[in-house]
């Protein structure tokens, strides 16, 4: 009986581990912006909320009601506290947050699926044409160069980008449906993957933090000594 229970507990984990949970966002083309989750074969519904009939102005009313009744706040000097980190800590976290994470996607990015991915910008250019010519440039070299490396990381079957430039256009305008989704099991490889630069980064700050205490405690000795020999100099 055991050795059943313990199969059935391992073709759950399997199950459980490739179980893809993710977002799908639909956005522009003059329709509110659309977010469904996404847990297996389930989809939940998020964005745009249900609107019912009756409430919007109650609503309103309660807002106007408590504008009214708060008295005014006078304005209160906050001390802001300051932050153990020093730039140096700063960019060794970032350095090691991004080498880890590319790690980590260089060997389990594929168990990232955008799906899908279509995205469509259009820039105006009626108010500068030489700097709208100038940013479709730039737009076409970044998504040239970028999606090569996307492809390389993350599984991306059906990829559609388009981009055009408008001169009769003031705004920029942008339309897509994009959609990413995990393997449980990728999230937690990719978790179990930065949590061991994360400590090491954790410990090199403690050790950092403790030289420094170290060399501002010797520095308060050092001027407390000088300050005590110059005292009886002045004296006499």
């Amino acid at each position: 009986m055991w050795r059943w229970i313990l199969l059935s507990v391992c073709v759950l984990l399997a199950l459980l581990c490739l179980t893809r949970v993710g977002v799908e966002a639909a956005f522009g083309g003059g329709r509110p912006l659309r977010l469904d989750v996404r847990l297996g074969p389930l989809r939940l519904h998020i964005l745009p909320g249900k609107k019912r009939a009756g409430q919007e102005k109650p609503k309103k009313e309660k807002k106007a009601r408590k504008e009214k009744k708060k008295p005014p706040e006078e304005p209160e000097k906050k001390k802001r506290k300051k932050l153990p980190f020093k730039p140096e800590d700063v960019k060794d976290g970032l350095r090691t947050l991004f080498t880890a994470l590319g790690r980590a996607l260089r060997r389990i990015g594929r168990g990232v699926r955008l799906h899908p991915f279509r995205l469509s910008l259009t820039l105006g250019g009626r108010e500068d044409p030489a700097a709208a010519a100038e940013n479709y440039g730039r737009v076409q070299t970044a998504v040239w160069n970028g999606m090569p490396v996307l492809e390389r990381l993350m599984d991306i079957p059906e990829p559609s980008i388009h981009t055009g430039v408008d001169f009769d256009a003031a705004g920029t305008e942008a339309e897509g449906d994009v959609g990413v989704t995990f393997r449980i099991g990728t999230l937690l490889a990719l978790g179990f993957g930065l949590i061991v630069p994360a400590l090491g980064w954790l410990w090199r700050f403690w050790q950092r933090s403790r030289k420094r205490a170290a060399a501002k405690a010797a520095g308060e000795a050092k001027s407390a000594k000088r300050d005590r020999t110059e005292k009886p100099a002045d004296a006499a």
